[in-house]
């Protein structure tokens, strides 16, 4: 089997932090779409790809050429999207961290559903090197989908703005990937 080198970059800081921005579209802040430019520089890739929401979709832009997949959406926060953590029931919200998927936000996505359309777009990727700007939700799941992590796991990686998540991937079926590289500083 051979490998590819798949990229994730989450988006630069958005102009309205301190939210549950699943699909609210926030655009980023220009210092966020330069740290993202300033990540990616000096990375080979043969293919750009993007979250269709306009923090993900600027920064990849102002790298390169960029294909748009919404596969690589945020979790959908449903009721809760937009919204300070502060300002959501600290009971529901603590059984959502606890169990994503059993306790999804009300009016939302649960983490299976934002699991299975990550785990497609990775299943339809050319196996050639990929950058591809996302947000921290999905590269969660692609951790799952290519490592086996489960939720708790995934939830430990700490993933700021602009951090950069670099894994190699195996072209089989089922893909299968470790992690080679976490850039977050």
């Amino acid at each position: 089997m051979t490998a590819f080198r798949l990229h994730l970059l989450r988006h630069g800081e958005p102009e309205r932090t301190g939210r549950m921005l699943g699909r609210t579209d926030s655009p980023a802040t220009a210092a966020g779409i330069a740290a993202c430019v300033a990540r990616a520089g000096g990375l080979s890739v043969a293919r750009r790809i993007a979250s269709d929401l306009s923090r993900a979709r600027a920064c990849a832009e102002a790298i390169g050429p960029t294909e748009v997949d919404a596969r690589w959406r945020e979790l959908d926060f449903g009721d809760w999207d937009g919204l300070a953590p502060a300002s959501i029931d600290p009971a529901a919200l603590g059984r959502f961290w606890d169990d994503p998927d059993a306790a999804a936000p009300p009016g939302g996505e649960r983490w299976s559903d934002l699991v299975a359309r990550v785990g497609a777009a990775i299943a339809e990727l050319p196996p050639e090197p990929t950058l591809i700007v996302t947000h921290g939700g999905a590269m969660r799941a692609a951790l799952h989908v290519l490592c086996g992590f489960d939720v708790r796991t995934v939830w430990a990686f700490t993933l700021p703005y602009a951090s950069l998540l670099t894994l190699d991937v195996w072209d089989g079926a089922p893909r299968a990937g470790q992690v080679s590289g976490l850039v977050t500083a």
